[in-house]
């Protein structure tokens, strides 16, 4: 075993980036060595540690059973490195050459990353919003896992080790094609459950946040379908009858881009918001303070004066967000 009393810590940055790009080329630039450098630090991590770590082969190198067992640990050490230091560390937007990983529902995803690359292109050109999808299922897990820094969703109240900030109020929709009968005429609850619905759920649930609303009323809905992916719900309400009951700004921006049909919703569904959550470790990093007001003043501009208006003509009212 090595002396890590006389250990070269540097090392482990090689080590890292081989093991993550499986080539020592592309290792050293992404180290902005040289390969000798990095070929130079991969003997004397062999020498230290008393294995070869990583074989040559066909296109690359292949990682040795110690090197596979080291990675993982390896990563992370230096992950919540990087992390400490960029807490105390000044971050100016203009210079900075940072990644944010962040979890995002995919309502969320279409609402607010739109409008966020637009300020980072304009004021952080060299940051990275590396976006993976979170739902209420897997955005702890995520941020317990140093998967993301944050995550934002419709979201419960987390563990006492994280932040919650509320960001967007939400009411809802109705979606359909145009010339479907729901098209016009009154809204009533008998008409609007005599049709199927279409749901929108990444996790596979087949419970919506209208069917509570529904089966009070004593008029349950029948489902038509449910997709994992919004990208589908255009192109199945023009070729159905179904109709689909979503958040107001993802419907009138589908209705806008597919020339689909809005309508009220005509069952009271109980406002929610989308939250943010992030380990309260972060919150003194100055880039992670950055990022959090950047999509807080992003939240409160999601909705232009004209769309409010629109949304105000159906009977839909969005109060402003809170801090």
């Amino acid at each position: 075993m090595a002396d890590l009393s006389s250990f070269d810590m540097n090392l482990l940055r090689v080590f890292d980036a081989v093991a993550r790009e499986r080539h020592v080329t592309r290792a050293a630039q992404r180290l902005n060595l040289s390969q000798p450098a990095v070929s130079n630090a991969l003997a004397r991590l062999r020498l230290a540690l008393k294995d070869e770590l990583f074989l040559r082969r066909p296109g690359g190198v292949e990682p040795t059973e110690l090197a596979l067992s080291l990675a993982q640990p390896v990563a992370e050490v230096l992950d919540r490195l990087r992390d400490t230091l960029a807490v105390h560390a000044p971050f100016e937007p203009a210079t900075a050459d940072r990644v944010f990983p962040i979890g995002l529902s995919e309502y969320a995803e279409a609402v607010l990353v739109p409008p966020l690359l637009e300020h980072l292109a304009r004021e952080a050109p060299g940051c990275v919003l590396a976006v993976r999808h979170a739902d209420r299922v897997n955005a702890m897990g995520m941020l317990e896992s140093d998967q993301v820094q944050l995550v934002v969703g419709m979201l419960g109240e987390p563990p006492a080790l994280y932040t919650r900030l509320r960001l967007l109020p939400e009411a809802f929709l109705t979606l359909l094609r145009p010339g479907h009968p729901l098209a016009e005429g009154e809204m009533s609850l008998e008409r609007f459950t005599a049709w199927p619905h279409l749901l929108h759920s990444p996790n596979g649930s087949r419970d919506g946040a209208l069917d509570g609303p529904l089966r009070e009323a004593g008029h349950p809905r029948r489902l038509g379908a449910v997709v994992a992916h919004l990208s589908a719900v255009p192109g199945i309400l023009k070729r159905t009858d179904m109709v689909m009951t979503l958040s107001a700004r993802l419907a009138q921006q589908l209705a806008e881009a597919h020339g689909l049909v809005v309508r009220p919703c005509p069952v009271a569904v109980p406002h929610t918001r989308l939250s943010m959550i992030f380990p309260r470790r972060f919150e003194a990093d100055q880039g992670h303070a950055w990022l959090r007001r950047l999509m807080l003043s992003v939240a409160r501009e999601a909705t232009p004066q004209a769309q409010c208006d629109s949304l105000r003509a159906l009977g839909v009212t969005l109060s402003a967000p809170a801090d």
